[in-house]
């Protein structure tokens, strides 16, 4: 059956995906303030990533006639990018959205970020930090950093007159938002505007405590204070009549950001987007001639992986992973690897063997592990002082891993998507890297038939022979008795 999709999926704006060859010098981009473009300068950034290039001026379009109505008083359009890991996303959204509050007088809140994990919003809600200081624009992040009573002060404040917001714009993981939203007197989210979901397809996945549903009916439903047919009544978007258009309504815009947007139909229909825009650089090469006319559609490449990866896998057996491993790191010299596994028992498991063994710097990332001392690991793996980082997907996800030369694939990623956010840490932003795959001999044809599936045939076969291995071996046993003490 030929999927038929909705025009905005069929006809997406592609975007280019040659990172390099296409930046667009910041001056160049239309609408930014000057204020931005200053901060942007004082922060080394000169140009800006196709992606960055194009979805920028779309947001500050939509809310041009400030953001208390859209385009002759219409809705703005959601927005939805598909870009490939490191290309620059965060910022796409970061700066349009202060742009947009810049000339707000009462602090309300106004945009809201969405992230699956703790790490990420930490590490969105420092971009925010950076380009609202000096504004007045008040950022709070809502992700189990700090203890629920703290984070309450943080967003609300108890006056004489009722409730008062201390937030413009709040970074969230879905969990706390939706505490927050039903446990917080006072939090409100009726002036909402923007409703930014980073790793969309993520969040669609684990819609976990129905959270999308919480926030938009917390937006839509009337504030107790306002009256009921002031400038900020908003109503569900329906049918356009003579009456619903004649008192303006606060638009909320979805923005939607991901390296691996669903192109299924019924999942986004969960968002409930409004006429939505696509920008996409997933898109394959040979469609577009050299006179700008369309070849051909080939739509065999669903995922765009950065473009200065080379990967490979290496065919093995269960009992030589871990030889493997020592092999590469020892014998071959990598250094700032970053090794993924799919438990946290196998990664912690790993690690322990791995240090038992001896000779390579060695830490672990997962969810067992505390945030402070998360925090710590990643700070020294960026500084060089770990060797090996091994990781559960946690870290696979969106987080911005400075110098991160290698990935290894320990065990073989079950999912396409997996594998792509898993590769796509090294060779951020231009840079290249090495992705190495260890697929056990049972793995190899659903492995490869995998990433042909999704039009990835780039891998080469990387075989290491036993006797490389021999001299690990004895070093190795010990390690594994040692090992068994420990788990004991």
């Amino acid at each position: 059956v030929q999927p038929f999709l909705p025009q905005w999926l069929a006809q997406p704006k592609l975007v280019q995906k040659r990172i390099k060859e296409n930046l667009v010098p910041i001056r160049d981009v239309p609408g930014i303030h000057p204020k931005l473009l200053k901060k942007l300068q004082m922060n080394g950034i000169e140009s800006f990533f196709p992606v960055q290039a194009e979805v920028i001026p779309a947001i500050l379009q939509s809310a041009s006639n400030g953001y208390l109505m859209g385009q002759g008083g219409y809705r703005p359009k959601d927005i939805c990018v598909s870009a490939p890991t490191g290309s620059g996303k965060t910022l796409s959204f970061v700066i349009p959205v202060i742009q947009a509050l810049l000339d707000r007088v009462v602090c309300q809140v106004r945009a809201l970020v969405v992230l699956p994990t703790k790490e990420l919003a930490q590490q969105v809600s420092k971009v925010f930090n950076i380009y609202t200081d000096g504004t007045g624009l008040k950022v709070v992040s809502v992700a189990g950093q700090k203890s629920f009573a703290k984070e309450q002060e943080m967003l609300v404040q108890k006056k004489v007159t009722g409730y008062c917001s201390l937030a413009d714009i709040i970074v969230a993981t879905p969990g706390r938002l939706a505490d927050h939203i039903s446990q917080t007197p006072g939090f409100s989210l009726t002036q909402l505007r923007f409703l930014v979901i980073d790793e969309a397809d993520r969040m669609i996945d684990d819609m976990h405590q129905n959270w999308l549903n919480q926030v938009v009916k917390a937006a839509f439903q009337a504030d107790d204070n306002s009256s009921s047919n002031g400038l900020f009544h908003r109503t569900l978007p329906g049918p356009v009549t003579a009456a619903s258009s004649c008192h303006p309504q606060i638009p909320l815009q979805k923005l939607l950001f991901s390296a691996t947007l669903t192109q299924d139909p019924e999942k986004l229909q969960q968002l409930g987007l409004f006429q939505p825009r696509l920008f996409t650089s997933v898109y394959s090469e040979k469609k577009l001639l050299g006179d700008g006319t369309e070849a051909e559609q080939d739509t065999d490449e669903k995922y765009t992986l950065p473009e200065g990866l080379s990967q490979c896998y290496v065919p093995c057996d269960l009992n030589s992973k871990p030889l493997l491993l020592l092999h590469f790191m020892l014998k071959m010299k990598f250094s700032r690897v970053l090794c993924f596994t799919n438990s946290k028992e196998a990664s912690h498991r790993l690690f322990l063997l791995i240090r038992a063994f001896g000779g390579v710097t060695v830490a672990e990332f997962s969810s067992r592990l505390p945030a402070n001392e998360r925090h710590k690991t990643m700070k020294e793996f960026e500084q060089g002082k770990i060797q090996l980082l091994i990781s559960t997907d946690a870290t696979a996800r969106g987080i911005d891993i400075k110098g991160v030369n290698c990935v290894i694939n320990y065990d073989t990623p079950q999912f396409i998507r997996t594998y792509i956010h898993r590769v796509g840490r090294t060779a951020r932003a231009g840079k290249t890297g090495l992705a190495f795959s260890m697929v056990l001999r049972i793995q190899e044809r659903r492995f490869l038939q995998m990433l042909k599936d999704a039009g990835i045939t780039d891998i080469k076969q990387h075989l290491v022979k036993g006797k490389l291995l021999k001299p690990l071996v004895q070093q190795y046993e010990e390690a594994l008795l040692k090992l068994e003490k420990t788990v004991k």
